[in-house]
């Protein structure tokens, strides 16, 4: 396994935003891809919401999602029995050194893992060796300094600054939304289609939603274990910062979008 830091860990507030993903909201751009017999590989599937949503959508076909941790892939198999499904599994695995054979899959997707690895390059590679020839390697990912927000807070230029500052110590990109087309020309695609997609919350459910989780998050998970760690911030700077997403979501006018660039790449 790499060693590799997640900013996020997998604290309550970060898997309630993992769980509420699903093909409509996180993997639109690569619907039209998805066929009935597609043996799907999902890297970084987290908590699995994406990868049993593809297995409803490829019911002859096989989907099978794979995680580093140990701990979210048991929750991904207890959400998928609940569905019942015999064409989704789920094991841990690592990015980097994908336990199949060369052409093994026809379809390997990826969202929000680019981000944060110190290879992406590398990952993408092997995401492209497991693919078959013709099949697609697709690749979704948010790019924090494209981030735009209203009411205007300097709190909210604090926070950015700082996650910025923190995955810089981790090697990581936090703008990777940006930077996939670069990378993924490095690994020798017959063709690369780039699109992008947001999501927006502006209304009055999805800003108390949003600012909740990222409230909770800067002040519970493992990001703020690290920032305290590396002594980028105070706690009390964190509790301001876990403030301002209060003060954000009570907003009638509140508006926040996370822009991502999506890549269907052809082997």
């Amino acid at each position: 396994m790499s060693d590799d830091v997640y900013v996020h860990g997998h604290h309550e507030s970060v898997l309630r935003s993992h769980t509420w993903r699903t093909i409509e909201n996180s993997a639109k751009y690569l619907e039209r891809h998805l066929e009935d017999k597609s043996n799907l590989l999902d890297v970084g599937c987290g908590p699995g919401t994406i990868t049993i949503d593809f297995a409803k959508r490829i019911p002859e076909g096989s989907v099978l999602g794979i995680d580093t941790s140990h701990e979210i892939i048991k929750k991904a198999q207890i959400a998928s029995e609940e569905f019942g499904f015999d064409n989704c599994s789920f094991a841990t695995g690592d990015t980097y050194h994908l336990d199949f054979e060369d052409n093994t899959f026809d379809i390997v997707h990826a969202h929000q893992l680019l981000q944060h690895l110190t290879d992406p390059v590398a990952a993408i590679k092997e995401m492209r060796r497991v693919v078959r020839p013709g099949g697609v390697v697709a690749l979704r990912d948010a790019d924090y300094g494209g981030m735009i927000w209203a009411p205007a807070d300097p709190k909210f230029d604090e926070w950015m600054n700082l996650y910025q500052q923190m995955t810089k110590k981790n090697e990581v990109t936090a703008n990777a939304g940006r930077h996939l087309f670069s990378w993924v020309t490095q690994a020798s695609f017959s063709s690369v289609e780039v699109t992008s997609s947001t999501w927006t919350f502006a209304t009055p459910d999805t800003r108390q939603w949003w600012g909740g989780l990222w409230a909770e998050r800067i002040q519970k998970s493992t990001f703020s274990d690290q920032v305290l760690e590396h002594k980028l911030a105070t706690q009390d700077l964190l509790d301001g910062l876990s403030e301002a997403f209060r003060r954000w979501a009570e907003q009638s006018d509140g508006f926040f979008l996370v822009p991502h660039g999506e890549i269907i790449a052809i082997k």
